[in-house]
C-alpha cells in the first residue's frame, strides 16, 4: 500500500501569496490599454491577447510548481524488519466438527472459539500465526505469516460443513507439526482446540503426533470445550436439510488431551463457558512471550524533480511567449 505526504508542507502556505497577485491582474485587466514604453495609445490587439493570457498562466504554474516542489511531494510504503529467531510461531489447530455448533456456549462453541481466537491474534502483534482445521480429515488454511489479519479472516470463515465429518484429533495435530517443524523461531506452539473423542479408526493416532511434536521442539496447549453434562447438539437433518439440535452428553477425551499436552511440555484445559474460555486463551498469552523486536522501514519515493522540471520547462514557455510579444510589438 502506498501513502502520500509532503516532507515540508509548510511551504504550500507560499499560496496564499496568489491572492495579491490576482487582485493584481484583475485590477490591470479593467484597464483598456497596454502600456508600452515605445508606442504611445496603443490598444489591445486581438491578435496577442491569447499570447498575454499565456504568459500571465505561465506565471502562475512555474510559481505553483516551485512552491510544490520546496513541499517535497513523496510516496512511502512501510515494511517491517524483524528477527523470526527471538520470536514465536503459533499454529491454531480447531476442531471444526458439526458438534461444535452445539449450543452450551453462546451463541455455540464455534462461534465463541472463533471471537475469543481472534482477540487472542491481535494480542501477539510481533509473532507469526497459522491455522489449521480439522475434523474428520485436516485441512490448512493458513500457512505461519506474521500478517494476521490473514488469520483472522480464515477464522471468521470458519466452517463445519466444509471437512469429511467425524473428528480426527491426531490429524489435526500432525498437520499443525508439519508446517511448524522447520521453524527457526526460538519457540513454537500449537495450541490444539477440540470438543470431542477421536471417532476416525484409521488417522494418525494422537500419540504419534505428540510425539513428532515432541522430537521438533513443539509444545502443546490443548483445550477441551463443552460444558459437563449434556448440550444441545446437531444430531441430524430434517427434511429441509436444516439442522436438528438434541440434548446429547458430553464427551470429551480429557486423557488423551492431557496426555499430549504433558508429552511435549504443555499443558490442557478445559473450557466449559465463554469466560471460562477467554480465561485459558489469557493465561497462554501471559504463558508465552515474546522478546522479538519489530522495526518498520519506510522507503520513500520523491517526486520534486518533477516539479522542478516543470517550472524549468515552463520558464523556456515564458520566455518564448515574450519574444513573441517583443516581435509582434516591434
Amino acid at each position: 500500500m502506498f501513502n502520500f505526504e509532503f516532507y515540508s508542507p509548510w511551504f504550500l502556505a507560499l499560496f496564499l501569496l496568489f491572492i495579491p497577485l490576482f487582485i493584481r491582474d484583475i485590477s490591470r485587466q479593467k484597464k483598456k490599454g497596454i502600456k508600452v514604453p515605445t508606442i504611445k495609445n496603443m490598444g489591445e490587439s486581438s491578435g496577442i491577447l491569447p499570447v498575454l493570457f499565456l504568459l500571465k498562466l505561465s506565471k502562475y504554474i512555474i510559481l505553483s510548481a516551485l512552491i510544490v516542489a520546496m513541499a517535497r511531494p513523496r510516496t512511502f510504503t512501510i515494511s517491517q524488519d524483524r528477527d523470526d529467531t527471538k520470536g514465536i510461531d503459533i499454529m491454531l489447530s480447531v476442531d471444526v466438527s458439526l458438534s461444535m455448533l452445539a449450543k452450551d456456549l453462546t451463541p455455540d462453541r464455534l462461534s465463541a472459539l472463533r471471537d475469543i481466537a481472534i482477540k487472542f491474534v491481535d494480542k501477539r502483534p510481533n509473532d507469526r500465526l497459522g491455522l489449521v482445521t480439522y475434523s474428520g480429515e485436516a485441512f490448512t488454511k493458513v500457512p505461519v505469516t506474521s500478517d494476521h489479519q490473514v488469520v483472522i479472516d480464515e477464522l471468521r470463515n470458519l466452517n463445519p460443513m466444509e471437512l469429511q465429518p467425524g473428528t480426527a484429533i491426531g490429524e489435526g495435530l500432525s498437520v499443525a507439526v508439519n508446517h511448524l517443524k522447520n521453524s527457526k523461531a526460538k519457540s513454537k506452539i500449537i495450541i490444539l482446540m477440540t470438543d470431542g473423542v477421536n471417532t476416525i479408526e484409521n488417522a494418525m493416532p494422537a500419540q504419534v503426533a505428540a510425539e513428532l511434536a515432541k522430537s521438533n521442539g513443539i509444545k502443546v496447549y490443548s483445550i477441551g470445550i463443552g460444558t459437563n453434562g449434556y448440550a444441545l447438539m446437531p444430531t441430524q437433518t430434517d427434511i429441509f436439510g436444516d439442522l436438528v439440535f438434541t440434548e446429547t452428553e458430553v464427551k470429551i477425551d480429557e486423557p488423551l488431551l492431557k496426555e499430549v499436552a504433558e508429552m511435549t511440555g504443555g499443558r490442557y484445559f478445559r473450557a466449559t463457558s465463554n469466560s471460562s474460555l477467554e480465561e485459558v486463551y489469557n493465561e497462554i498469552n501471559q504463558l508465552e512471550k515474546s522478546d522479538v523486536k519489530v522495526s518498520k522501514l519506510y522507503n520513500y519515493e520523491e517526486y520534486f524533480k518533477i516539479f522542478l522540471w516543470i517550472a524549468l520547462g515552463m520558464l523556456f514557455f515564458d520566455a518564448l511567449l515574450r519574444w513573441v510579444v517583443y516581435k509582434f510589438l516591434s
